[in-house]
Parts: C-alpha cells; sequence; structure tokens
C-alpha cells in the first residue's frame, strides 16, 4: 500500500523579529520565547537562541556554568568551532564537548545537569584565539514522564548528519529520517540552504507544530507567501508541505517543527518543569 503525503500546503500564521539579549558576555537573537507567539503553536519547542562567540581568555574563563532540568538542549555550530563542558560524566563529573562546524551538541537534562563550563577553552588551547563560532542554542521540552530522567550528552558530527538536495535546496537533517538525534517526542529539525535562490517544498507531518528560523537573505514562505528575512521566525500554520519560494541567492534557515506534548510548562528560571 502506498504512503499517502498530506500536500496541504502551511501557511505562514505570523511573522516576528527575534529580539536581542545580552547573556553570558554575548548579545543573543532570541527568537523564542518571544510575546505573541503563545506555547501551544510552538510546542514541543521552548527557546531559541542564536549568537557568534568570539574565542577569547575572557570567554573562555568566565564562569558561565548553569543549571539546567527538564528539557533537551541542544546546540548547533552553524560556522566555526567552540566547546563546552555539562556534568554528565560518572557522578556528575565535567564532560568536555567539541563542535566543530556543522555538529551538533544535544544535552538531555533531565533530572538535573550543569552547563556551559568553559565556553572556548579548548580552542584557546589550541592557539585558536579570536577566531569565532557562529550557534544556533535551542531547547526542547521533555514531557513530564521523562523530566526525572538521568542527564546525558551526545555530540553528532557533521558528516554524520544525512544531507539531501530537494528543489533548489540542499537539506541537512539534524533531527528527523536517518538522523542519530532523537527528541522525547517526533520531531524534525533541517538545516535548509538555497545557494542560488530559487524554491523548495518541504513534507512537514500534519500532526507537528512548525516554524522557520531565517538565518540567511529572505523567501516567500507558505502558501499565503509571507516574506521572512534575517533573524525573523515565521510561524506555520497546519497542513502537511512548507513551500518556500523566490528565495534570494544564499538564502538559508532552519525549519524546526516537532509533535506537540499538549503540556503547559512551568519556567522556573533555567528549570523547565
Amino acid at each position: 500500500m502506498a504512503t499517502q503525503v498530506d500536500t496541504a500546503q502551511r501557511q505562514v500564521v505570523l511573522v516576528k523579529d527575534a529580539r536581542i539579549r545580552p547573556m553570558m558576555g554575548n548579545l543573543v537573537l532570541e527568537s523564542l520565547p518571544l510575546a505573541g507567539i503563545p506555547n501551544s503553536m510552538v510546542d514541543p519547542y521552548i527557546l531559541v537562541h542564536e549568537a557568534t562567540i568570539k574565542i577569547t581568555p575572557e570567554q573562555a574563563n568566565q564562569d558561565t556554568t548553569h543549571p539546567h532540568r527538564g528539557f533537551d538542549n541542544l546546540w548547533y555550530a552553524i560556522s566555526g568551532s567552540s566547546s563546552t563542558g555539562h556534568s554528565t560524566g560518572p557522578g556528575g563529573t565535567i564532560e568536555r564537548a567539541k563542535l566543530e562546524e556543522g555538529s551538533v551538541l544535544k544535552v538531555r537534562t533531565g533530572r538535573g545537569v550543569l552547563h556551559a563550563e568553559g565556553i572556548g577553552k579548548d580552542e584557546l588551547e589550541e592557539g585558536k584565539l579570536g577566531t569565532e563560532m557562529r550557534g544556533l542554542l535551542f531547547w526542547v521540552n521533555l514531557a513530564r514522564k521523562d523530566k526525572n530522567v538521568a542527564p546525558t550528552a551526545q555530540v553528532v558530527q557533521r558528516a554524520d548528519l544525512p544531507v539531501r538536495h530537494e528543489g533548489d535546496a540542499t537539506v541537512r537533517t539534524l533531527v528527523g529520517e536517518g538522523s542519530p538525534i532523537t527528541l522525547g517526542t517526533p520531531g524534525l529539525i533541517l538545516d535548509v540552504e538555497l545557494p542560488k535562490g530559487g524554491s523548495v517544498n518541504i513534507p512537514v507531518p500534519p500532526d507537528f507544530n512548525g516554524f522557520v528560523y531565517m538565518l540567511e537573505a529572505e523567501a516567500r514562505l507558505g502558501a499565503n507567501r509571507s516574506r521572512a528575512n534575517r533573524s525573523q521566525i515565521a510561524v506555520l500554520g497546519p497542513g502537511g508541505l512548507l513551500s518556500v519560494e523566490d528565495a534570494q541567492p544564499g538564502t538559508r534557515f532552519m525549519l524546526m517543527a516537532g509533535k506537540p506534548y499538549g503540556e503547559t510548562p512551568v519556567y522556573n528560571g533555567p528549570y523547565v518543569d
């Protein structure tokens, strides 16, 4: 029996600019949480930050260690490289993780973990003073039944993430079919590049919430052809297909989608209960 694909195009229901906020000595573009975007529209995603981190002694030696609980914390190296530590070793000891360009660090914070120890320390010791890493950090909620699991860490290299060509786009799968990274709920996280511009249609399961975060240039998204450009978030309505048209050369965006939990997260600083 052939698999049926829902070809109903999703509309873009709103487009908003990310806000700038200082965090751990860096200026961060925060597209989630954002005023006017209710959790029910983006569940299971609860935070998206973009930042460029410069490797300096001040950055590597400042104490940025902080606790987390109750979600999956993913850090994607868009360009450059960096490193950090987290208390997922035996007995809660600190493990180091190094992210080269295109790799992903996933920390399942579970019942509690310390995170972000010594950002860029390894690169500083390797003589990479002054280099930069552009990264995307996002939190994906865990169901309440899973919030007390033991914390774990996983680094996946660029070469281990599936890549396909679709329409005019190159699509790299961070979460989804063929990727070793899984979430607490079925999910889809794609890095989509259109180097020459053009168009692409991307299937998105109809029972997933979804949104696009623009990394570069601009394009028209959805059945209503809403324009979105650099550092904007475009929240998608229902349907089974995201259409992208009139993309400028160099357009790049993240498509994030997932099956919602339908649970209202309770925020307590770095804890999500």
